[in-house]
């Protein structure tokens, strides 16, 4: 049964909710070990409810009603993952989206109540890393926070708790590009490239084995760890992104090629 809130009518940021945040973000600087998740919703008992289920899980839990009060807790606390609305006051999620990923790669999951694909598609392009849609299944939603965790701490670039040491890291290189799997990062050419942790995962499968083709749904169950079913938006977008970074001509591409009707491949005539 689908408990989760549906999207309700806007209102402003409460005294109440501001002394949660200065409690939580206390709490979080005194835990720094544990995984700190920033909701952001302008509607108050959307992201207590959210923030409570997580809490439940054992997480620590920041709470912002806006984009703009999003930035400004990123960039005063601690954050490893942040749940985020799209439509909000002064900044709206998918600028804060937009804004976030100037700087940094830490996973963002939309929750929002716009539910047609070409929404999920375009909050992907701008920088997401995962589409839920209002009302949610609050465990379909810790299941996801789970998966772009377990990604960021442990493949992707936070540092915090990467179970590989340095001893144990490689080199990928095919032709012009090199994938650090010790810092999780590209260099194309020599130039370094930052990636998400989807990205890194969806790149390095590439790289390890160039010239074989991966359908969608393979990659998909492979980086996400889920059944894939019409998954083929997703990866394409999070594939763009990757080839935006890695390629001089995005639509002559030299590396990530696209096999149509079957899938995607890292080209192998340099090896």
């Amino acid at each position: 049964m689908f408990t989760g809130l549906s999207h309700s009518r806007k209102r402003p940021c409460g005294k109440s909710n501001e002394r949660r945040s200065k409690l939580n973000r206390e709490t979080a600087d005194a835990k720094s070990g544990e995984a700190t998740i920033l909701v952001v919703d302008d509607d108050r008992e959307i992201a207590d409810s959210v923030a409570k289920i997580l809490e439940k899980e054992g997480y620590i839990t920041l709470t912002a009603n806006d984009g703009m009060q999003a930035l400004e807790t990123i960039a005063s606390s601690h954050v490893d993952l942040i749940i985020l609305d799209i439509m909000m006051p002064r900044l709206d999620g998918l600028s804060a989206t937009m804004k976030i990923r100037e700087k940094k790669n830490i996973p963002i999951i939309i929750l929002s109540a716009k539910t047609e694909d070409s929404d999920k598609v375009l909050g992907l392009s701008m920088g997401a890393d995962d589409y839920v849609s209002k009302p949610y299944n609050p465990m379909e939603l810790v299941a996801r926070v789970k998966s772009q965790l377990r990604r960021y701490l442990y493949l992707g670039s936070s540092g915090r708790l990467q179970d590989m040491s340095s001893g144990n890291a490689e080199m990928i290189t095919v032709g012009g590009l090199e994938l650090d799997t010790g810092s999780k990062t590209i260099t194309v050419d020599g130039r370094e490239e930052k990636l998400t942790a989807t990205e890194y995962k969806i790149l390095k499968l590439l790289m390890e084995n160039p010239g074989r083709v991966f359908p969608a749904e393979e990659i998909y169950e492979r980086v996400w760890n889920e059944e894939a079913y019409a998954v083929e938006n997703t990866v394409m977008v999070h594939i763009r992104r990757i080839r935006e970074k890695i390629e001089i001509n995005t639509k002559e591409p030299e590396y990530l090629k696209v096999v149509w009707g079957i899938g995607y491949k890292i080209e192998n005539k340099f090896i």
